[in-house]
């Protein structure tokens, strides 16, 4: 086992590994930029090393800082959290030539999922799913145009280096293929550099249904279940259930066998995520994420597995402690992300937070690094923390989970609070009866005049 792990990152995911880290008698190191100095994971950790101003790009994107740090420390481990450098090869080869472990899957893995044509083309390899659309690159307007034509529109042009929305293009007709292959290609050069498309039917109802697996280098792998994470704006994910309430379990548990049969297939290492949209009884890969997920909260409260416990065993040497069948799945959790934004505008909204009162009671789980008198800084994500409520069944769940939200208070700074006691007041959210598309529209509907 590792004897001292550095967390190269911020915020709840930071206090979340290292308690992971002291749970398990691992030392930790917590890195920070000037912004970050009074953070409860700086402060909680066994040591700390600032390693540079506020702008991630100079101190939380910075390899040779955080390289550094690691050699001062004596630090044998990295645990990258999410976001940041979480999903990137360089970094996991970087550290590997220090002789310093990645606490994440392989470099190869990285890259192979990184790139969405060839994440697509290694998923129908393995035997997952996915959405009808181009074999690879789509180079120009008329290919595009004449894939438009085969599969029958409306269809998605799309990043293949992307994430989070950006360089995706929505084409309802081959009058609009032109203007959205050309945007897409432009916003995927300036977001990530790379500016290459590919073309995928698109969806016009679907749900967001993903799988959490977990394997460990050596040919053995798990799922976790599903979670359903089609509450979204602006293709960011607000609101997440374990497990999926509307995917009868029989299939469930088949398209988990799936993915975790693919993961064996791969030797995959780490903690992973297979997303995919669910339509008409379908499942349809559309990426894999090579890290934790903000969301694993809730895939932890349904099956009392600690996956974070998993990522740093595995990442040591050591087998999974868990075979499928040890998984069992008791219960409901849901997952809302609590942000320091206006609830209306969703304006970023940084300040010192002058009184906090989070959430407890049974069945309910705070991940959150601030405290009263903390100063969001307004150079990073808005993200206060995580509200996690569990129930024997969807109904005890939401009921817990609206009484957890009403006495949750956070004063000094706008939240998205007030949003979710307006959701979890919905009919159509009580049933179940959303999709992806269903907050943007119901925001759409009940914005203010």
């Amino acid at each position: 086992m590792f004897s001292k792990v550095l967390i190269a990152n911020r915020g709840e995911i930071a206090l979340r590994v290292l308690r992971a880290c002291k749970e398990m008698g691992i030392e930790t190191v917590a890195v920070h930029s000037t912004a970050d100095a009074d953070a409860m994971h700086v402060r909680l950790a066994d040591e700390s090393v600032c390693i540079g101003p506020n702008p991630a790009s100079e101190s939380y994107l910075n390899i040779p800082a955080l390289v550094t740090a690691c050699e001062i420390t004596g630090a044998d481990a990295v645990h990258p959290g999410y976001g940041f450098l979480s999903e990137n090869a360089r970094f996991a080869r970087i550290l590997a030539e220090h002789k310093i472990a990645f606490i994440g899957p392989s470099a190869h893995h990285i890259e192979i999922m990184g790139d969405k044509i060839e994440a697509k083309r290694t998923a129908l390899e393995l035997g997952i799913p996915c959405v009808p659309g181009s074999e690879g690159e789509v180079e120009t307007v008329e290919d595009a145009k004449a894939i438009g034509k085969e599969f029958g529109y409306p269809v998605l042009v799309k990043a293949a280096a992307g994430g989070g929305g950006r360089g995706m293009k929505v084409a309802s007709s081959e009058a609009e293929m032109e203007t959205a292959f050309k945007t897409a290609r432009s916003e995927a050069k300036a977001a990530f550099g790379d500016g290459s498309v590919y073309i995928e039917k698109y969806l016009v109802k679907p749900r967001h249904i993903e799988v959490q697996v977990i394997g460990d280098g050596q040919g053995n792998a798990v799922h976790l279940g599903t979670r359903d994470c089609s509450l979204q704006r602006r293709h960011q994910k607000v609101w997440e259930e374990a497990v999926a309430p509307t995917v009868p379990m029989e299939q469930q548990q088949e398209i988990g066998e799936i993915c975790a049969s693919a993961m064996r297939k791969l030797k995959y290492s780490g903690a992973g995520t297979i997303e995919f949209l669910y339509e008409d009884g379908a499942f349809y890969f559309i990426e894999m994420n090579t890290r934790l997920q903000v969301e694993h909260p809730v895939s932890e409260f349904v099956t009392d597995i600690d996956v974070v416990y998993e990522q740093i065993s595995v990442a040591a040497g050591n087998k999974l402690s868990i075979k499928q069948s040890d998984v069992e799945f008791a219960g409901h959790a849901i997952e809302v992300r609590i942000n320091a934004e206006d609830p209306v505008t969703f304006t970023p909204s940084p300040g010192t937070i002058t009184f906090y009162h989070p959430a407890g009671g049974v069945g309910v789980r705070i991940d959150s690094a601030v405290y009263q008198g903390y100063r969001i800084p307004p150079y990073y994500d808005s993200l206060i923390g995580k509200l996690i409520a569990h129930g024997r069944t969807r109904e005890e769940c939401l009921q817990r989970l609206k009484r957890a939200i009403d006495e949750f208070v956070v004063d000094g700074v706008k939240t998205t609070l007030p949003l979710f006691q307006r959701l979890i007041r919905e009919p159509d959210v009580i049933a179940g009866n959303y999709d992806i598309h269903w907050l943007e529209q119901y925001l759409a509907r009940t914005k203010p005049v």
